[in-house]
Parts: structure tokens; C-alpha cells; sequence
């Protein structure tokens, strides 16, 4: 199997964005904020999730065109 570095690095990013959502929602469960803070902790989470969701969903995509592409060829 031959390393992409390009598809690494875009999913170690992806991945460690999703973790930082997870790190966010859970520290925010256990108090770790000031209400004063949640409304600015909440809006970037929520940025972070909806451009991991979107980025997930164009590599979902894109994997199902090359293995049907592949599955033609």
C-alpha cells in the first residue's frame, strides 16, 4: 500500500478537528466553562463540526466515485 502523504495529512487534520469538537462537547458536559463562556465555546464548536461533517461527506463521495470507477475499469 503506497502512502499519500496529500490524504494523510488532510485526514489527520480532519480527524484531530473532530477531537477537538469531542474535547469541546465533553469539557463543556463537565463544567470546565463559565456560562459566560459557553455561547463562544458553542459557536466554535459548532463551526468545527459542520466543517468536519462537510469535509467527512466529500470523502465519502469521493471514495464511493473511485471504488465504482474502479469497479467499471
Amino acid at each position: 500500500m503506497t502512502l499519500d502523504p496529500q490524504r494523510y495529512f488532510r485526514e489527520l487534520i480532519v480527524n484531530d478537528l473532530a477531537n477537538v469538537y469531542a474535547i469541546s462537547d465533553l469539557a463543556s458536559k463537565r463544567g470546565a466553562f463559565q456560562a459566560s463562556e459557553l455561547s463562544a465555546v458553542g459557536s466554535v464548536a459548532n463551526k468545527v463540526k459542520a466543517f468536519v461533517d462537510h469535509i467527512q461527506a466529500q470523502q465519502s463521495e469521493a471514495e464511493g466515485a473511485a471504488a465504482e470507477a474502479q469497479a467499471e475499469g
